[in-house]
């Protein structure tokens, strides 16, 4: 891991390349035709996954930048004809269309309320433009975990924080989970949802969130 200014030059390539926040692929005609490189566009930690598949730019941003293939936590805001208005925490608000989850039909799709929490994954992503959501994975066109939220809380934490949680080796969630059952969607825009079976477990669930964030200024939502 390095630090990089905005400008410099990512050594990022591989067969399944994947940018998230702070990096940015641009394309450039030279005498031997299309050339393409990787910037970074924010100033922060180099990140890359074991196999250099996926890049990203580590940094202190409060603001949630939408990549694609990213896993969110989003809040309902409005009906808009067959889809919906979803608060990712970005500078533009997501849309959700109505089909777009696991086996859904014009007759036969979720009907979500304002209000109500979806776990989705950003499937456009792009400057200037509202990011579209899907709830379902990729791959496989199966849910795979996403879709609405029902019970327990949301708990807004860093994004760094959110990234630490999702690496298998952290050792946060798999602790918590050997002392109880219990149920969690981290979005890497900021926000963690966790149930469990008793109040009191969703609490100290929420708590130890909170406790293990050096970056973060924990509130939480009960829905």
């Amino acid at each position: 891991m390095s630090t990089v200014l905005p400008g410099d030059h990512i050594p990022a390539q591989h067969v399944n390349l994947k940018l998230g926040p702070g990096l940015l692929q641009v394309s450039s005609v030279t005498s031997e035709g299309t050339d393409s490189t990787v910037i970074a566009t924010r100033a922060g930690e180099l990140n890359y996954s074991s196999n250099r598949s996926k890049w990203w730019i580590e940094s202190n941003s409060r603001r949630y930048v939408p990549a694609p293939q990213e896993s969110v936590i989003g809040v309902v805001t409005q009906k808009v004809g067959e889809g919906y208005r979803i608060d990712i925490g970005s500078a533009h608000p997501a849309s959700l269309d109505g089909l777009a989850f696991e086996g859904a039909t014009k007759r036969n799709k979720p009907n979500l309320k304002v209000g109500c929490l979806v776990y989705a994954r950003v499937s456009l992503a792009q400057k200037d433009m509202e990011p579209e959501l899907e709830c379902f994975d990729a791959q496989t066109r199966k849910s795979e975990g996403f879709g609405e939220l029902k019970g327990g809380f949301m708990a807004r934490c860093s994004l760094k924080m959110c990234r630490d949680l999702l690496d298998p080796k952290h050792f946060l969630l798999p602790l918590l989970g050997g002392r109880f059952p219990l149920e969690a969607a981290v979005g890497l825009n900021g926000r963690v949802w966790v149930n469990a079976k008793e109040v009191k477990q969703v609490i100290a669930l929420v708590r130890c969130i909170e406790a293990a964030d050096p970056d973060g200024e924990g509130w939480t939502r009960k829905v």
